[in-house]
């Protein structure tokens, strides 16, 4: 197997112009998400508490429920056209929401109209966004080679996490300091708009455009013989588009479900508790979840870093472990305290030992065949999202209210089991094809 201990200048550039497109998208898509206590206020009706916060759960859900048509719309581009134009697109699109957004008038001015054009818009940046940050994470691992391609496809979830980080700093800013949230929306456009100008310089991947030209030359060569039905066969099947294996695809799902369990909990999990033991107002939640965002930077970077040393999947596999840990002794700690430093220390240690697919992202994407891995790792991401947030959003609700705190077990136990078993899959994948280290080894290769 060819290995890279370091990238190359081109690839540097290409870090640093896919870096640059992750951080602004980020930051515009999680602008409303980071503020939503706020602006649920503004764009949706008031009610009674517990329809409040149904309300809450459907605008959080609308950014991913219907994410999965996003994966395939962009899928499609990404593996028919090209993974440059794709990551273009999804950068338009985002910029027009926040400029659209900006101009929109709330509740009290136009009724409930505001809610449902805040919702359309929610959903179209959903869609978008899964051209970005898997088209990333595709056209890194296919321009790197372990082990330096654990830490560059990474680093994409890192720049991710900076961009919602800065998306919260922003948040707390307008909301602590009366800003006017409008400006916020504003900043997103033009971020965006630089976004879209830094990726007009990216180039194809080298193993997409490789394919594409055996897949033409192949084509030409029937015809060139005379072949006309295997060259129209060829054609219509497009057999560029290797099978897909489903133990594959379910296992990537199993695995793109731990992280929206792991962000719910960090993030949202904790604001009634916040709010009414601790008597946070938005405010505080916004500047508390700034401060996480902080932590699972740290996290994600030391998790990427590690990976240039010790083998992905084994840094998976002691994430998990005491990820389980932690989120089976949370209901007991959040049932006897409401000390706002206690919860904030079991949410730094879910940041921690949250399920993301980091460090092993490119190991995970590279088992999937080239034409389809664009569309199959967005619409196996997409989905995750838009069923595990519409099951953890309003199944908790209701998980809370019968089982109280440890309702969060009946989600998190099967998925955590999820998890693991699909790290093993992946660890036996990777034992066929010899990339996995030998008996007794734990560095990379």
């Amino acid at each position: 197997m060819t290995t890279e201990h370091s990238l190359t200048r081109q690839q540097k550039e290409t870090v640093a112009l896919l870096s640059i497109g992750t951080f602004l998208e980020y930051f515009d898509l999680m602008i409303y998400v980071h503020m939503a206590v706020l602006l649920n206020e503004l764009f949706f009706p008031p009610t009674d508490p517990k329809t409040a916060a149904v309300l809450a759960a459907f605008a959080f859900c609308s950014t991913y429920v219907l994410r999965p048509f996003g994966a395939l719309i962009f899928g499609y581009i990404g593996d028919n056209y090209g993974r440059k134009p794709t990551v273009i697109i999804t950068t338009t699109l985002m910029s027009c929401c926040c400029l659209i957004m900006a101009f929109l008038p709330t509740y009290a001015e136009i009724g409930i109209t505001a809610a449902i054009i805040v919702s359309i818009l929610r959903i179209v940046q959903g869609m978008s966004s899964m051209g970005e940050i898997m088209g990333a994470n595709v056209f890194m691992a296919e321009i790197t080679k372990p082990p330096i391609q654990y830490f560059a496809v990474g680093l994409i979830s890192v720049i991710s996490n900076v961009g919602s980080m800065m998306a919260l700093g922003v948040a707390a800013l307008a909301t602590s300091k009366g800003f006017n949230w409008r400006l916020v929306f504003f900043m997103g456009t033009v971020i965006a708009l630089v976004g879209m100008a830094a990726r007009t310089k990216l180039r194809e991947t080298p193993e997409f455009t490789d394919a594409k030209r055996k897949a033409t030359y192949t084509l030409q060569s029937l015809k060139e013989q005379g072949l006309e039905k295997p060259a129209k066969f060829f054609k219509n099947r497009d057999i560029t588009k290797e099978e897909i294996n489903i133990k594959d695809l379910c296992n990537y799902f199993a695995i793109c479900c731990g992280w929206p369990f792991s962000f719910y909990l960090i993030y949202i999990y904790f604001i009634p508790t916040l709010k009414k033991s601790c008597n946070y107002s938005p405010e505080d939640i916004i500047t508390h979840n700034f401060y996480l965002s902080i932590c699972i930077i740290c996290a994600s970077t030391i998790l990427i870093y590690l990976s240039q040393r010790i083998y992905p999947l084994y840094i998976s596999r002691i994430v998990v472990c005491l990820f389980t840990i932690t989120m089976i002794i949370t209901p007991f700690v959040v049932s006897i305290t409401s000390n706002n430093y206690i919860i904030f220390t079991m949410q730094m240690f879910l940041t921690m030992f949250g399920l993301r697919p980091t460090p092993s992202d490119a190991i995970f994407i590279k088992h999937f065949p080239v034409f389809n891995r664009f569309t199959s790792v967005t619409f196996c991401y997409a989905l995750s999202r838009a069923i595990m947030y519409v099951i953890i959003s309003f199944g908790l609700i209701y998980l809370t209210e019968w089982f109280g705190f440890y309702g969060i077990w009946v989600i998190g136990i099967p998925i955590t089991l999820l998890w693991i078993r699909a790290i093993y899959y992946y660890a036996s994948l990777e034992k066929e094809v010899g990339n996995y280290p030998l008996k007794g080894q734990w560095q990379v290769r």
